[in-house]
């Protein structure tokens, strides 16, 4: 899949997609000292519209405030920034990128004195898994250790773990992975979260060990909202992976995706989440008519 779009917004300025080159010798190739975010943008009847771009700014900033990054804009210039962006790279669905990093040419390891850098990058994806029930499987690998880094931030770095997970996905025939955590817990794939539902019950893994996502946050929304469920976060041990009628993933990316089986221990553990009636695919119906802005009450959870 060819990623190339016009231009790319860099510090002020729409540059052209081959001009925006970096030197080799720079302390966020070398030191992972880079923040960034993934927001997805969608075709509606009047023009693209981005999901919870005010929360994604939001939580861009927060990631640059934990590496002590001195951002020289504001949130406002960013989001508008990104607007502008993707209406001048004309595209209608997709994905966007922005990135906070330092730059320098020097190889010292304290980055405080290096310059701020920030660049946002938009282009046509559509969503990352196929809209079908997947088959997950749980990785050899662990979350990482919440008492390592600041869990509520997305830091480049920490994606060393999700990239040993994505080399092993493609080693066999599962859909994609599920981690524990080090004390042995459900944890999260590397990019979504997951959600468990027993009869009208809804349960995810609580907070300390994975990052806040915004779709998960979203998610806990909706099923108060539309279902007067309040979704239960505690510590989930895979043991009672087999009591559940129903899971799925969420993400940006992933969307809403029901979850088929999980095989943990070479024990596959199968769920009802894609059939038609199940919970699953009635939030998963719901997120869909918001994303597209065909519901009117979430109409300011779009830019």
């Amino acid at each position: 899949m060819d990623f190339k779009t016009p231009y790319i917004w860099k510090n002020w300025e729409f540059i052209l997609w081959d001009e925006a080159l970096d030197h080799n010798l720079t302390h966020w190739l070398h030191y992972g000292t880079w923040v960034f975010e993934w927001i997805r943008f969608y075709p509606t009847s009047s023009w693209p519209k981005i999901f919870r771009l005010q929360e994604h700014i939001d939580r861009l900033f927060y990631s640059a405030w934990v590496l002590e990054m001195e951002v020289p804009y504001s949130k406002k210039e960013l989001i508008k920034a990104t607007i502008e962006l993707i209406a001048k790279c004309w595209e209608w669905t997709g994905y966007i990128r922005p990135i906070i990093y330092y730059w320098t040419k020097k190889m010292w390891l304290y980055p405080k004195w290096a310059t701020i850098e920030t660049a946002i990058s938009a282009w046509k994806w559509w969503k990352y898994l196929a809209d079908k029930a997947i088959d997950v499987k749980i990785s050899k690998y662990r979350r990482t250790d919440p008492q390592t880094a600041d869990m509520n931030a997305k830091v480049s770095w920490w994606y060393y773990n999700s990239v040993l997970v994505s080399l092993e996905i493609h080693k066999e025939w599962f859909d994609e992975w599920l981690l524990l955590s080090t004390d042995g817990n459900i944890a999260e794939w590397p990019g979504e979260n997951i959600f468990f539902i027993k009869e009208n019950n809804v349960y995810t893994p609580s907070l300390w060990t994975i990052l806040p996502w915004i779709t998960r946050a979203t998610i806990i929304q909706l099923f108060k909202d539309k279902f007067n469920i309040n979704v239960i976060e505690e510590k989930i041990s895979p043991d009672r992976l087999w009591e559940f009628d129903e899971a799925f993933f969420t993400w940006t990316a992933a969307e809403v995706t029901p979850i088929w089986s999980i095989t943990y221990n070479w024990n596959k553990i199968n769920y009802k989440s894609g059939e038609d009636l199940s919970l699953t695919k009635k939030i998963e119906a719901i997120y869909k008519n918001i994303v597209f802005w065909k519901d009117s009450e979430y109409f300011n959870w779009l830019s």
